[in-house]
C-alpha cells in the first residue's frame, strides 16, 4: 500500500524532497578530495633536498627526481612517502602518492608517459615490491 501523502503535495516524494531540503541539509565537504596544489602545502618542504633517488633491489639507480621546476612537487611527495614508510616506496605508500596527486592522475591514465613520477606509482602500487629511497642533501 502506498504511503499516504501530507495535504498539499503531489506525491510523498515531493513531500520527502521539501522535507530533507529544510530539515535534514547535507553537507558533502566530507566527500571532496584535496586537490594536488592545497595536498603539496600540508606535506614538508623538500628545499633541503637537492634530489631523491629510487633504488631497485640490486642497490641500483631506477629513477631521480630533481629540485627543480616541474618536478619539485613530485620530490615533495615521494620524499613524504618515503618518511613515512621508513625510507621505501611499498605499495602501500604508492596507493597513497596516488590519492596525493589527485587530479593528475586522470590524466596519467589518459596518456601514459606525459607523467613518469605518477606512472611509476600506478605500476608500483600494483605489485608486492618495495623501492628505496636516498635523499641527496642539498
Amino acid at each position: 500500500m502506498p504511503m499516504p501523502c501530507p495535504v498539499g503535495y503531489s506525491s510523498f516524494h515531493s513531500f520527502r524532497r521539501l522535507y530533507i531540503k529544510r530539515y535534514r541539509p547535507i553537507s558533502f565537504n566530507f566527500i571532496t578530495a584535496m586537490n594536488f596544489a592545497d595536498r603539496l602545502k600540508q606535506l614538508p618542504s623538500a628545499s633541503h633536498l637537492t634530489a631523491l633517488q629510487l633504488l631497485g633491489a640490486d642497490g641500483q639507480v631506477l629513477a631521480t627526481i630533481e629540485n627543480k621546476p616541474g618536478q619539485t612537487g613530485s620530490l615533495v611527495v615521494y620524499a613524504a612517502l618515503a618518511a613515512l614508510y621508513g625510507g621505501r616506496i611499498t605499495p602501500a605508500a604508492a596507493s597513497l602518492g596516488l590519492e596525493w596527486y589527485a587530479e593528475h592522475v586522470a590524466d596519467a591514465r589518459a596518456f601514459p608517459g606525459k607523467h613518469p613520477n605518477i606512472d611509476r606509482l600506478l605500476a608500483w602500487s600494483e605489485g608486492g615490491e618495495s623501492f628505496a629511497a636516498r635523499t641527496v642533501a642539498a
